[in-house]
């Protein structure tokens, strides 16, 4: 894994919008992990007031207040960092961006709050798969975030940004510390990971692309299908996942992701515990996703998509795997 570096140039750096012109005050930044236009965090702008949603790690910090500034914002002008939940590409630099917002408070999911105030579990977890070397240069050292300074948002919560209420939703299924927020002003969903997976390097003139995100530990398939259409009777017009930015035609979207969830859960169950599971699983889901781009009218072959999703495919056999273990044991 390599994280796409520099942040000098502003192209590329506020996708949906400029402190000029934007989508009802919401900006989109990519925070520069992994590769561009694969993470995304944002930015919404009330009445000379801030709140982003998921920060990125530490090294996407002079990403978020370079476009505080382009959208004539002062990091005293922020009051909420909202994270859709605590996995290191949308939270891992929550502890190093709040320490730069002297006003702001940090709102999570209250199974989230406990490893924002001490991320030490955070890292170790993730230290003992990717190794400390890799941890540091991939998100940098984690920072707690003071206690005093975080907000546990539970299903029904509202986030006041200037008058503009945010409706934190509890949204399970790719993890079990997931909100989703809700912005009726402009009738859309902050949708981290629970709504899946859609990069722009697969957008045809059908649309964007689509497919779900499992995590290694917490996938539940009936819970996701039940946030995916907790989402969708909401009538948005715009879902803005972390991966990545502004997608419409959410119900196409959300029909395909249900039927990709159901496709993934039956690849599980044919592996079963057969000794090459995880390769029968890697192969399953590129053939799937493959197919599926195929239909889309995306041209741009299996090897480029393996190329472009081999991480998240990698991501999704290792859910679906511990997934399985946990139901059938």
């Amino acid at each position: 894994m390599s994280r796409a570096g520099g942040f000098a140039s502003l192209t590329g750096l506020v996708i949906d919008g400029t402190c000029m012109k934007s989508t009802r005050g919401i900006h989109t930044i990519d925070t520069g992990f992994f590769r561009p236009r694969f993470d995304a965090a944002y930015l919404i702008v009330e009445k000379g007031r801030g709140a982003f949603v998921d920060c990125g790690t530490n090294h996407s910090v002079p990403r978020l207040l370079e476009a505080l500034e382009v959208a004539g914002l002062g990091v005293g002008e922020v009051d909420w960092l909202i994270l859709t939940h605590v996995h290191l590409d949308h939270a891992g630099g929550a502890g190093e961006l709040m320490a730069r917002l002297p006003n702001a408070r940090l709102v999570v999911h209250p199974r989230g709050a406990r490893h924002m105030i001490d991320p030490s579990k955070l890292w170790a977890g993730a230290s003992a798969v990717y190794g400390e070397a890799v941890m540091e240069r991939e998100y940098g050292r984690l920072r707690a975030v003071p206690a005093e300074r975080v907000v546990e948002a539970g299903d029904g919560h509202v986030v006041d940004l200037a008058g503009r209420l945010l409706h934190c939703i509890d949204t399970p299924g790719h993890a079990r510390h997931h909100i989703a927020i809700h912005d009726p002003l402009a009738n859309v969903c902050f949708t981290g990971d629970v709504f899946g997976l859609s990069y722009r390097e697969f957008d045809t003139r059908k649309g964007p692309f689509i497919l779900p995100t499992t995590s290694p530990v917490q996938f539940d398939p009936e819970e996701l299908h039940a946030s995916i259409d907790r989402l969708l009777a909401l009538q948005p017009v715009a879902m803005y996942p972390t991966h990545f930015g502004r997608i419409e035609d959410v119900h196409r979207l959300g029909a395909d992701l249900h039927v990709q969830i159901d496709t993934m859960v039956s690849l599980a169950l044919e592996a079963g515990t057969n000794l090459d599971r995880h390769a029968r699983l890697l192969d399953g889901l590129t053939e799937l996703y493959a197919a599926r781009a195929r239909a889309h009218g995306w041209t741009g072959g299996t090897a480029a998509l393996e190329q472009l999703l081999h991480m998240d495919i990698e991501l999704n056999a290792q859910g679906l795997e511990v997934w399985l273990d946990r139901t059938s044991g």
